[in-house]
């Protein structure tokens, strides 16, 4: 490949990177195959295999199809060092999840992983006109590669030379706000000119979790649909990776109503407080601008329309009707998750530093780690430091000293004070998702509060929905004006404070406290007496939804229990990690030995199954269990259970919260841990193809049968 420097100005788009009506068959993986070999075979790619993994990944967020017959298979990748574009038409339309059909255009568009907003502006820009249908009918009906190629570089080049304006990312045609009021003052010069129409001022915002494709797309299919018409401007606010044209204060102050066309948390979300809103996922915004702009014009008349609340909230794009429907227990679930995925970086972050001070300083480093970090330095290195066990008046002395125990200490100090803020971090972060960032402080103060009075994780659980609640609560208050700016700073995270810091002191903190004092016992004595049992019950739960809420509920479970640093949290912590590899790992396995047993698109998931496994990633199963659940989920469950027997039975411990494999070295008994992995696996394995095998007969003989009835009445 070339050099970043030569790559600079390199075409997006050439010939050798089209392919026109060539004879694929109607299958996703094989036409993104095809794709990735012309990349390559062109010398913009250095490797398929990471090309591909990396659109699989995408692919699997979201479906890539469009209204249309188009598809934009996106990513950002290593396996390019430049913006690239290959484009192929189909003489058999591919499905690629769009709701009207096949796709017969398919545009795969990469962008480098570090790339700048110049780079992606040009993918951006591509992107933006596919919804224009006069470009897309010029495409189709191209008849050479090198007319696709002048087709794309004359809009790439149109971009370049267009002159900045107020906002970077307009399109190249006139804003619609701007379009609309033209169209409106030409109607008035005529002699005789209708009554002019009330304007509906909107404002909106998009976004999609690459921001190369979808973010665009959006906005322009929404600006389109009010070019065409006379009772409305709109402004939109693309939240992409190639810029973000802000909307002024202005805009959003004139503004009747809001559009999020959305599927990634809206920015600076409270700009937009007390705002009708209108709030769906990206592809809605490409599919049905015209609707969702009526929407809104209804939003900004109606008497109780639904509006953006004065912290914002919500972490990704939703209808407005699943939103309307949904009942609390649901939204304190989300909040729950919501929690629990802000509180996993610190666990995994704290996690593995501690294991790597074990690793260096040492069995006792945890005993030692305070003075060494405290009396000591890089240039006076400590000796073996002496301590104390709890109870006991003998004196004990660190396994190392010098560099090792120094540099124990401080990896060991650091996981420590990361896991500190674990309770904080979940009580903080349910009680964001629940208020927005009024609920943050109360929900941060609750979860101290929780390791005050030792009510640990199941404290901070607590106090994270009695902290959201309260800030929601009061922000739902209509205060006067002069107050209303001082409500999210001062006043609701003051009075919610309050509230959750009186809820625990005096009342549910000793409960609380009793409860997991009771739950600590309870798992020290299980894990001595029934570890096989308690193992069980977790790979039960790992491997029933693949990363869905009892997924996570057992994790939850494992990690609230590293800061104690018990050994029986330790081998939950194990047993909890293997038995969520099993499920991607043993699929990977049976696609392999049995092949004919699986689509294409399995066989090609199970081979990425491997790496995802052996990193404890559950989800990697989650294709296949969607597609067969009823014959994949119980199979994955009897492997869990196992494994998570076995862990628990033969004493493995981990440290670290995450990793797989990787962090074997990092565990005691490991040679167990790696056992019950691979054990785990084989049974899951062989429990699936053999279920996949007695169903498969009869499902043959099914539709032998229903083929033999239908024919029978032709027959006669």
């Amino acid at each position: 490949m070339t050099t970043p420097e030569d790559s600079a100005d390199r075409p997006v788009l050439i010939p050798e990177l089209v392919s026109l009506d060539a004879g694929l068959p109607a299958d996703k993986d094989v036409v993104l195959n095809a794709l990735a070999d012309l990349q390559v075979d062109a010398g913009r790619a250095t490797d398929a295999t990471v090309l591909l993994g990396d659109i699989h990944a995408r692919e699997a967020q979201a479906a890539t199809g469009l209204p249309g017959g188009i598809a934009i298979p996106h990513c950002r990748t290593t396996a390019v060092d430049a913006p690239s574009l290959g484009v192929a038409r189909l003489s058999e339309p591919t499905d690629f999840g769009a709701e009207d059909g096949p796709a017969d255009l398919v545009f795969m568009i990469l962008a480098p992983a570090g790339a700048g907003k110049e780079h992606l502006k040009i993918l951006s820009t591509l992107a933006r006109s596919l919804v224009k249908k006069d470009y897309v009918e010029a495409l189709r009906s191209a008849s050479s590669e090198e007319e696709v190629v002048a087709l794309v570089t004359e809009k790439l080049n149109a971009k370049k030379k267009k002159k900045a304006s107020a906002d970077p990312e307009a399109t190249p045609e006139a804003p619609a706000a701007t379009t609309a009021a033209t169209a409106g003052s030409a109607q008035d010069k005529t002699p005789q000119a209708a009554p002019a129409k009330k304007v509906t001022k909107l404002v909106g915002v998009t976004s999609c979790p690459t921001g190369i494709a979808h973010t665009y797309m959006a906005a322009d299919a929404l600006t389109g649909a009010a070019d065409n018409r006379d009772d409305v401007e709109i402004v939109i606010e693309t939240q992409g990776s190639s810029g973000t044209g802000k909307l002024t204060k202005e805009q959003i102050e004139e503004a009747d109503a809001v559009i999020f066309a959305h599927g990634v948390a809206v920015r600076e979300i409270e700009r937009f407080a007390g705002k009708p809103v209108v709030d769906v996922p990206v592809k809605k915004g490409i599919s049905e601008p015209e609707e969702l702009i009526n929407r809104a014009i209804e939003a900004s008349t109606a008497e109780n329309p639904r509006r953006v609340a004065a912290s914002g909230g919500g972490e990704s794009g939703g209808d407005d009707e699943d939103v309307g429907n949904l009942g609390w227990g649901s939204r304190i679930q989300q909040a729950v998750m919501t929690g629990v995925s802000y509180m996993v970086p610190f666990v995994a972050a704290g996690g593995l530093l501690m294991a790597l001070g074990f690793l260096i300083g040492g069995y006792n480093v945890s005993n030692v780690w305070e003075t060494a970090v405290k009396d000591f330095s890089l240039w006076n290195l400590p000796d073996h430091l002496d301590y104390m066990m709890d109870g006991s008046e003998e004196t004990f002395s660190s396994d190392r000293s010098g560099l090792l125990l120094y540099l124990g200490a401080v990896f060991f100090g650091g996981g420590t004070t990361a896991m500190s803020f674990l309770v904080p971090a979940l009580s903080g972060y349910t009680a964001y998702a629940l208020a927005g960032r009024p609920g943050i402080v109360p929900g941060f103060v609750g979860g101290a509060i929780s390791l005050t009075v030792g009510a640990g994780f199941i404290g901070g659980l607590i106090t994270g929905i009695i902290a959201g609640l309260a800030a929601m609560w009061i922000q739902s208050y209509k205060v006067p004006r002069w107050l209303a700016s001082m409500m999210p700073v001062v006043i609701i995270p003051l009075v919610a404070t309050l509230i959750t810091a009186a809820s625990m002191f005096l009342v549910l903190g000793r409960p609380l406290a009793a409860i997991m004092d009771g739950l600590q016992n309870w798992l020290t004595d299980m894990s001595d007496s029934s570890a096989w049992l308690l193992g069980i019950i977790l790979g039960l739960m790992m491997c029933f939804d693949l990363g869905g809420p009892v997924n996570k509920a057992a994790y939850l479970f494992a990690t609230a229990g590293l800061s104690t640093g018990d050994d029986a949290a330790l081998k939950i912590m194990a047993a909890v990690i293997a038995a969520g590899m099993v499920p991607p790992l043993a699929l990977a396995l049976a696609t392999t030995v049995r092949p004919k047993l699986w689509t294409k698109d399995e066989k090609e998931n199970g081979k990425a199954s491997w790496l995802l496994g052996a990193s404890f990633i559950s989800e990697g199963a989650i294709p296949f269990a969607a597609a067969d659940p009823l014959r994949i989920i119980p199979s994955m469950m009897v492997g869990g259970a196992v494994t998570g027997a076995i862990s628990m039975q033969l004493g493995a411990m981990s440290r670290a919260p995450h990793g797989g494999f990787w962090v074997a070295p990092l565990m005691d008994n490991a040679w167990g841990f790696v056992l019950a992995v691979v054990v785990g696996t084989l049974v899951s394995a062989v429990t699936v193809i053999i279920v996949k095998q007695v169903t498969g007969k009869k499902d043959a003989a099914a539709a032998s049968d229903s083929t033999q009835e239908a024919a029978a009445p032709a027959t006669a």
